[in-house]
């Protein structure tokens, strides 16, 4: 039985040994690009696409795994697999193409091959024919060739097409079978940790064509081709398509372009504290919950207040990519999971870097989790710290406690270059709301544990800003601090599609602000999109491409926010909120329903926004 099931070992290994050539080939042709890079780095790429290398194998592994079984069971001794080879070289041929293919594509669009490149070419192939006619046809062909022809070669050579097993019971058989077929998932999942396995995982460079080079090229399509549904078509067509964009350019109109300067500089260090599951319902200040985050609190008589200010979605990705790249939710779909997209978008760190700021990103759990690493390292992120680098130490499921990651944080922004910007994404206010030590407020319900783990986060916020004060970097830092989604808990917000559910603190704090801007609550309805825009304006940086975002310290913008969950939408400015169901297409929440007129209007300001930043999204 043991020799049989080298045959699964055979497979592995020579697909293993393609991609290995597949990928060395890409990084030869690009030699260019690289050559600044150090030979241990790009010698990582490797070590680095193993994971995805090895769920693609997975995903061909199926067959040859079903087989094996059928055969095992069956009662044969030995077996001839003789489709195996054919099966295994319309693979070689048809993935060697497609790797041809994907040096073409990287050549001339700067991505990987997907579900674009190949509707381009089935749908408009004449003007995929022009888009080609500049690819080196003879370096194509004779990549084309060594490929195939080489793993015909290897195939014949790693490859067993034959089966010999032992002569034993069928109970032994069949848990061995069901093994079988959990490794293979295993495979496909990418271990059994909390994260199923994507692109963001193979990332590890600030050089992009490694993490290009790094990304399984068929792995790559293949969920590029699954995915590409809900890019083929905006599923929310409410309006006329002009008069929906007119709608929505019309909220981001401005009558005179006057930003409120509250610093008193242009370049400050910028340290960014992305609170998970901050939502106002925790503080005294905007929920009127006593005790729990008395240290943010606090900072509010001593910062400036934005009041009104609401989270883009209900899930960390969401207000990852809103916060960062000032990008909103588009209902169903999350943009993270497709990076060729959301390297396309503006971020905070791309515009700091190019005004000379250092970045750095800072977080207790994986940052492949949602791709995030993927983002970061692909919009200027140069120094990414996440759960792996740190020690054991006591850790949560998701990874190091706030208090680990705070205390790293601000020992690693004493050797940093200034002016830097440094973002930090907190951990611990999630489930399962573990904090270490004591609970301040109990742990019998959720709601407990939940009070528990935020005073916990907030107590981390306060020695930290106590330790920070003793470093030299500090009177011309700001600080800022915002949820990246609210919560049910800890009032029990059982419902979705209520705007409370959405609605988080925005804070600016530090000896940088003015002192007449000090304990200022602006009260105007704004987005945590929002955020790129009022920072950038206040170091009189461009902000054009952020499209979606507005400057709250310009008095003459528009107040609003847009924000949505899985199949639904809300749309809240100083009058009114109305929330809408996509699926059943009825209203599921108003504050106004005495007025109908203005509520059709601020629902179609609604059915407009999503509209139109669904096809932006189609367009990146």
């Amino acid at each position: 039985m043991l020799n049989s099931l080298l045959f699964f070992l055979r497979f592995i290994v020579f697909w293993l040994l393609y991609f290995l050539l597949d990928r060395s080939i890409f990084l030869l042709i690009n030699a260019k690009i690289i050559s600044s890079v150090s030979f241990t780095e790009v010698a990582s790429t490797f070590f680095h696409a193993l994971l995805l290398d090895i769920s693609m194998v997975g995903y061909m592994l199926i067959i040859p795994a079903i087989a094996y079984i059928i055969s095992m069971i069956s009662g044969r001794m030995n077996i001839e697999l003789k489709w195996l080879s054919g099966y295994i070289n319309l693979l070689v041929v048809l993935f060697s193409i497609i790797s041809v293919a994907n040096f073409n594509i990287f050549r001339e669009w700067g991505s990987k091959i997907n579900s674009k490149a190949l509707e381009v070419a089935t749908t408009t192939p004449n003007e995929a024919l022009a888009s080609s006619a500049s690819s080196p046809i003879g370096l194509s062909m004779a990549v084309l060739m060594l490929l195939i022809v080489l793993g015909f070669i290897l195939q014949r050579t790693v490859v067993s097409g034959k089966l010999t097993f032992a002569n034993q019971s069928i109970w032994i058989k069949l848990p061995i079978a069901l093994v079988i077929l959990g490794l293979n998932f295993v495979m496909i999942r990418g271990g059994i940790s909390g994260s199923p396995i994507n692109q963001s995982m193979a990332y590890f460079s600030n050089t992009q064509v490694l993490n290009l080079a790094s990304v399984n090229t068929e792995w790559n399509l293949l969920s590029s081709l699954i995915a590409s549904n809900k890019t083929k078509a905006n599923p929310y067509i409410y309006e006329d398509t002009k008069e929906a964009a007119d709608i929505v350019s019309g909220l981001y109109a401005v009558a005179k372009d006057t930003t409120i300067n509250v610093l008193t500089t242009q370049r400050p260090n910028i340290v960014l504290f992305i609170m998970e599951s901050f939502t106002a319902d925790l503080t005294a200040t905007l929920g009127n919950m006593q005790d729990v985050t008395p240290g943010f609190d606090s900072l509010v008589h001593k910062g400036i207040l934005f009041s009104n200010i609401y989270s883009t979605g209900n899930r960390t990705d969401k207000g990852f990519i809103g916060t960062l790249a000032g990008f909103p939710t588009l209902a169903a779909v999350n943009l993270v999971k497709w990076p060729e997209k959301t390297e396309k978008l503006p971020s905070i760190s791309q515009s700091l870097y190019k005004a000379g700021y250092q970045n750095s990103f800072f977080y207790g759990g994986e940052s492949e989790f949602d791709n995030y690493k993927a983002f970061l390292l692909s919009h200027d992120v140069h120094q990414l710290t996440d759960r792996n680098n740190f020690g054991d130490g006591i850790v949560t499921s998701w990874g190091q406690f706030d208090g680990a990651v705070f205390k790293r944080q601000l020992k690693e922004m004493n050797t940093a270059q200034q002016p830097f910007f440094s973002t930090i994404l907190s951990l611990t206010n999630h489930e399962p709301f573990a904090v270490p030590g004591r609970s301040k407020f109990g742990n019998a319900t959720n709601v407990e544990k939940f009070k528990s783990t935020a005073f916990y986060t907030d107590s981390c916020i306060i020695s930290y800003l106590q330790h920070a004060k003793k470093q030299r970097w500090y009177k011309n830092t700001l600080f800022l601090f915002i949820a990246d989604h609210g919560h049910i808990y800890p009032k029990n917000r059982t419902n979705v599609f209520v705007p409370e559910r959405y609605h988080i603190p925005l804070l600016l704090y530090g000896d940088v602000i003015k002192n007449e801007f000090k304990g200022r609550v602006f009260d105007g309805v704004g987005s945590q999109a929002d955020l790129p825009a009022t920072l950038l304006s206040q170091l009189a940086l461009n902000t054009k491409e952020f499209r979606w975002s507005k400057n709250l310290l310009n008095p003459y913008v528009k107040s609003f926010a847009f924000f949505s969950w899985d199949d639904g939408m809300g749309f809240i400015d100083n009058q009114q909120c109305v929330t809408f169901d996509n699926i059943g297409k009825v209203v599921l929440y108003n504050n106004r329903n005495d007025d109908v007129l203005n509520t059709a209007a601020t629902l179609k300001l609604a059915k407009s926004y999503l509209q139109v930043v669904y096809d932006a999204f189609l367009n990146l």
